[in-house]
């Protein structure tokens, strides 16, 4: 979902639990070159899904020269952390050289873990590295005491340590959807 207007909008958070919505970059330049499409729609969109209470994850797929510029990525965490919240997810991916982009590199493993500083250093509480399969960047920490909750491995869960919606090690409440829905 990119973005949408307001009452479809409105009708489809009626039915929604959780979202994870791509913010493909954070100036309207790379939105209009890289996607033909606008920043602001996508920014008022995930507003409005938080608004209703609707659980967010964010993903940023990092492109080398393209949107891996550390002030933007700043501007970006700053604005997350004002407008959302420092407890929604951000996901920094790896990028890999496929289909209209080939001419480039995969991300730096180094630049995803430059961009999850940032966004640590302003204060947001869930960073991730995604499309690096192994790194320490894929587990989930928690906030207050640092232990890990959830270990991962690509896809694959190796441990939990939430306990109905906690921390198990402090009990800090962890934003999530932790009950089945039936």
């Amino acid at each position: 979902m990119a973005s949408s207007t307001p009452k479809p909008l409105d009708d489809l958070s009626h039915c929604l639990g959780a979202a994870c919505i791509d913010l493909k970059g954070f100036t309207e330049d790379y939105y209009q070159k890289m996607t033909e499409g606008e920043l602001e729609p996508v920014l008022q969109t995930i507003k409005t899904l938080r608004r209703k209470g609707i659980h967010l994850e964010l993903v940023n797929l990092m492109i080398p020269t393209k949107n891996d510029d550390m002030e933007t990525v700043r501007k970006m965490c700053l604005w997350i952390k004002a407008e959302l919240g420092p407890d929604v997810p951000i996901h920094f991916t790896r990028f890999y050289p496929m289909y209209k982009l080939r001419n480039l590199p995969p991300t730096p493993v180094e630049t995803l873990e430059r961009a999850r500083e940032v966004a640590l250093s302003v204060g947001l509480e869930y960073v991730y590295i995604g499309n690096v399969p192994g790194h320490e960047g894929e587990n989930t920490y928690c906030p207050r005491c640092k232990k890990v909750l959830i270990a991962r491995r690509g896809y694959f869960i190796l441990a939990n340590n939430v306990i109905r919606g906690r921390c198990k090690f402090c009990g800090k409440e962890i934003p999530g959807i932790w009950q089945e829905i039936s």
